[in-house]
């Protein structure tokens, strides 16, 4: 294991253009571990003589190793040499891939799933190591990028996965990331500044001041609501979409349902802008832009979901909306406590996976209970609160 020593971060660092697109490449690349096996389900259940009712336990295992890993190892960004730690999770992850690759068994495969789920969280170690690294002046925009490399990475992986294993097999997708993830960690850790020894205590101190840190900061519990309100309308919508377009008057198919989500590619692509908001003093004014235009999108759904040309610019300008609020979010949070931004991220991942886990399960419910009108106003309900809460937290966000 890596030895006890962090990150010293003079003045004077800053990221080159070049370790920049490394480091949001990598994030990308990590997340999107996370996303391969969705279209694959039903391949891997004839491979592997596995009822397909149990598939989607595959996705499950991955899911809960992942909030392991945000939980247990990202906090250790705030005590660990991360030119030793993030390379290290990230060979970790290279054979967690390779077993992926090898399972011969449904048992196997779950157990194989859960361990990339725990070791792919190199992405959420990268982002706080970007943030400190960044001239103060651009860490918005630093940041944005490397989010925004991380969100395209969650959208492509499914249409790269599809398309490699009608080629090649499923088996193709995990070697493949396997061997793409393993030259990557030779350029981050060639990538990654020396680092000199600063010692945060204890493990288990340690991860109990993810909680301790966050009570100390008024404006991190703000943000932290903002966000996992943001997330749950966020899984709501794309999870109420798949029902929505399934069934009639769209009866459209899984491809083509993945074809719309690619509309969510503008979003990233703003993401990677809205945190020039962020060094330019606008980071309140950003919030209030970014909940009206998810409102304004949402709204818009609620009265012509039937039309496909409403949905689609609905969903591009939802997609706006949600990644600015993530971008601005994150990168309000990295500057709250520079010793402890590994921890404030841990906070914040596990806050949307929360948030979003809510809202995924709540669509079903309300889709069962009425259709898209319920599901519409949940998600417009949690966003009309997220900006009240902006709104009334004015001094805690730093408004001018």
């Amino acid at each position: 294991m890596p030895t006890s020593d962090t990150l010293v971060i003079t003045p004077t660092d800053s990221l080159s253009l070049g370790k920049t697109l490394l480091f949001a490449i990598t994030g990308g690349l990590a997340v999107g571990n996370l996303y391969w096996a969705q279209p694959l389900l039903m391949d891997m259940a004839t491979t592997l003589n596995a009822p397909v009712q149990l598939m989607g336990t595959l996705i499950t295992a991955t899911q809960i190793g992942y909030a392991l890993g945000i939980l247990l190892i990202v906090p250790l960004g705030d005590s660990l040499n991360r030119k030793r730690l993030i390379p290290f999770v990230m060979l970790c992850s290279v054979l967690a891939l390779l077993l992926c690759g090898i399972a011969e068994s449904f048992g196997s495969l779950t157990i194989a799933m859960a361990l990339l789920g725990l070791t792919t969280v190199s992405g959420q170690l990268i982002t706080p190591l970007a943030s400190e690294l960044a001239p103060p002046a651009q860490r918005g925009k630093i940041v944005g990028i490397i989010v925004s490399g991380m969100l395209t990475g969650i959208l492509l992986s499914r249409s790269i996965s599809g398309l490699v294993a009608d080629t090649f097999g499923w088996r193709a997708i995990y070697f493949a990331a396997a061997l793409t993830m393993l030259l990557l960690t030779v350029a981050i850790y060639c990538a990654i500044p020396a680092q000199k020894s600063k010692s945060q205590g204890h493990y288990f101190s340690l991860l109990a001041s993810v909680v301790t840190t966050v009570r100390a900061y008024r404006s991190a519990q703000i943000t932290l609501l903002i966000g996992a309100l943001s997330f749950f309308a966020f899984s709501a919508l794309w999870t109420g979409l798949t029902f929505l377009l399934s069934g009639s008057p769209y009866d459209y198919s899984l491809s083509q349902i993945g074809l719309v989500g690619l509309v969510g590619l503008a979003g990233a692509l703003v993401a990677r802008k809205a945190g020039v908001l962020h060094d330019r003093g606008h980071a309140y004014q950003g919030l209030i832009i970014g909940l009206g235009l998810a409102i304004f999108a949402l709204l818009s759904t609620f009265f012509r979901p039937n039309s496909i040309y409403v949905l689609l610019v609905a969903i591009l300008v939802f997609d706006v909306g949600i990644q600015m609020l993530n971008v601005l979010n994150q990168t309000r949070l990295l500057t709250i406590a520079p010793q402890a931004r590994n921890r404030l991220n841990t906070a914040f991942v596990s806050c949307n996976f929360i948030g979003g886990a809510i809202g995924s399960a709540l669509a079903g419910l309300l889709w069962n209970n009425g259709g898209w009108q319920p599901l519409a106003i949940a998600c417009v309900s949690a966003m009309v609160v997220a900006l009240m809460l902006v709104i009334g937290s004015r001094k805690w966000l730093g408004a001018e």
